[in-house]
């Protein structure tokens, strides 16, 4: 059921806070669990509807998946290869990475398995997945512009892949070297620009052999398959996607200073912290150290005049998912914000290019929507505000324009906040302790 959230004009904001669980790596966390020898005990997981559908997909393919406390979660593992058919359709809700990344794990087991999804991911293309791993000798039936549901007929014959990406894409190698894993020899991923690489570390940190080196532009990926992996311990950092979102509320509220513990510092990821730099932000980074493979550290941002910027477009993989709270910093910020190299987001939950330029204008935002592109014009100031803005069930468009009403003069208004718990569990409340003014919508 729609739940509709209205965001108002805050002072500033203040505290120490700590964000739920990194979702790429709880996602990887279950997984790999379930597919080593032993039992892994996994520290800090997400417990948000995008990582709860794997943790139950994952128990339905044969894992023993079973929660012991908030965020402490154990799982012993089948072995490679060694998961069962299921019983049922897998449903895999909202997220786009659960899906993809388990059509790579299922393409090299012999047996049928079919995934679906709600009315935002059945309408997200999985053809960018189901090509390359067809080459594994897996066959796939699904609708038209390969959309969700899916069948898969996994290959008990697969050959190990040597794969060049068209097009930067994390999920798209990840699921080719998720296959890998259940192919005799060398599974080769070559990409044209480094994406997030928390597929390459945790199998790493679970036994896998894996190598990555540079040839000439581009990166490449090379996992040795039927290798037997060892259950590990994981302990799971703090979304940086996550972290942003009070950062950036920090960020365009003036006096208030935020401090986010125990963040992931991936810098494949943390394009956000680089660009927020760029913009004039005062960000502080202590305790860093290694967990699992990841770095992790503490992330400080005290409140100072934003300036527009022009986003690298080679910068866009570290931070594709941080666009949308980045342009709401760029509607707050003196002069213009040029991000280019956008055209992923146009296939994300939603359509989060032109939900962010047609909810940013609602606002008083003067910009220009390309195709693959949005220049924001900031005048120094926060906007007006006063819309209702419609997420089209996506989590990130509703707690940016959330972040955004705490800025505005008017009110702004999301037309349902359900979303947010697919990834940020708590969201307004811990919101609402920095100093933000959250609250239901009164309705007649």
């Amino acid at each position: 059921m729609p739940r509709p959230l209205v965001s108002r004009s805050a002072g500033a904001l203040e505290g120490t806070i700590v964000v739920p669980g990194d979702k790429s790596i709880s996602h990887r966390a279950l997984m790999l669990g379930s597919l080593a020898v032993g039992e892994s005990e996994i520290t800090g997981l997400l417990e948000g509807e995008d990582v709860l559908r794997t943790a139950e997909a994952m128990r339905a393919l044969g894992a023993h998946v079973r929660r012991e406390s908030p965020g402490q979660w154990r799982v012993a593992g089948c072995g490679t290869g060694g998961l069962a058919e299921p019983d049922n359709v897998l449903d895999m809700g909202n997220s786009g990475t659960a899906a993809r990344l388990l059509i790579g794990l299922l393409a090299t087991h012999p047996f049928v398995s079919t995934l679906t999804g709600d009315a935002s991911l059945r309408r997200r293309p999985m053809r960018r997945v189901t090509d390359p791993l067809s080459m594994f000798g897996a066959r796939f039936v699904c609708r038209e512009g390969g959309r969700l549901p899916i069948t898969i007929e996994g290959t008990d014959e697969a050959l190990p892949v040597n794969y060049r990406l068209p097009v930067a894409s994390a999920q798209v190698k990840s699921a080719v070297l998720l296959a890998g894993l259940n192919a005799p020899g060398v599974t080769t991923v070559r990409e044209p620009r480094a994406t997030r690489d928390h597929t390459e570390r945790m199998l790493t940190h679970f036994g896998v052999l894996v190598a990555v080196f540079r040839d000439g532009a581009e990166t490449v990926i090379e996992v040795t398959g039927e290798v037997e992996m060892t259950a590990r311990d994981v302990r799971v950092p703090g979304d940086i996607s996550s972290a942003a979102f009070p950062l950036v509320a920090a960020a365009i509220r003036p006096g208030s200073a935020v401090t986010v513990r125990n963040v992931g510092l991936n810098p494949l990821r943390a394009g956000i912290l680089e660009t927020l730099r760029d913009m004039g932000a005062a960000i502080r980074i202590d305790n860093v150290r290694t967990e699992a493979g990841e770095p992790v550290g503490d992330v400080s941002i005290d409140a100072t005049e934003l300036r527009g910027v022009d986003v690298p477009p080679e910068r866009v993989p570290a931070m594709i998912d941080e666009f949308p709270i980045l342009a709401v910093a760029a509607a707050c910020a003196a002069g213009t914000t040029r991000m280019t190299g956008l055209a992923e987001l146009r296939v994300k939950e939603s359509d989060r290019l032109s939900a962010m330029a047609e909810g940013l204008s609602a606002c008083g935002v003067a910009l220009e929507e390309g195709q693959d592109s949005l220049t924001i014009h900031g005048t120094g100031h926060p906007p007006q505000g006063g819309a209702m803005i419609a997420v089209d069930l996506d989590h990130r468009i509703a707690m940016s324009f959330l972040v955004l009403g705490g800025a505005t003069g008017d009110p702004v208004a999301v037309d349902d906040a359900a979303p947010i718990d697919t990834s940020f569990p708590g969201f307004a409340d811990l919101m609402n302790g920095l100093g933000l003014r959250i609250a239901d919508v009164i309705t007649p």
